[in-house]
């Protein structure tokens, strides 16, 4: 199955599913981090050999993304401009008080799904979907509504459902 065809499942798929990853997470929510996060790193590696981001980015067309003042420095440097004039020009509060991207899609998605400033990314961009580096068990909360925009989550939670 090529990348296009696992993006075209998820588009598909992935409103039936939200139910019953929700119940996959709250029955792992019972399972020791440790064994969960060596599966899901396992399965993060699968999951992004079979899908190219660059033929999806919904997150970064549907995901204002978090920033943080070391995140807005250092872009508002790569970009070469004051901190000041970045934050008013691409940046908002949302209403839970954290500061955003203020458009979806980003305003650095450039054409063919590349991210104009990828090298200086913001940290939430860097990590996201949550799923390696050993993030999943404590990060579980997020993975049922993560699967609603990304084929990767989609994919690494549909796979866990079947080793249960």
């Amino acid at each position: 199955m090529s990348s296009i065809d696992h993006i075209e499942e998820w588009r598909k798929r992935k409103q039936e599913a939200k139910a019953s990853h929700k119940k996959l997470l709250k029955r792992l929510s019972k399972a020791k981090d440790k064994p969960m996060n060596e599966r899901a790193e396992s399965l993060h590696q699968e999951a992004f050999s079979k899908i190219d981001c660059l033929d999806c980015a919904n997150c970064c067309k549907s995901i204002p993304p978090l920033l943080n003042d070391t995140d807005a420095r250092r872009i508002a440097r790569h970009l070469g401009m004051k901190e000041a004039r970045f934050k008013d020009e691409y940046v908002t509060i949302d209403e839970d008080g954290d500061m955003v991207m203020n458009a979806s899609p980003c305003p650095f998605l450039g054409e063919n799904n590349y991210c104009d400033i990828y090298e200086v990314r913001p940290k939430a961009c860097r990590e996201y979907p949550h799923t390696d580096d050993y993030q999943f068990a404590g990060l579980k909360h997020l993975h049922a509504t993560n699967a609603q925009y990304c084929p990767a989550v989609f994919y690494i939670l549909e796979e866990m459902q079947k080793g249960l």
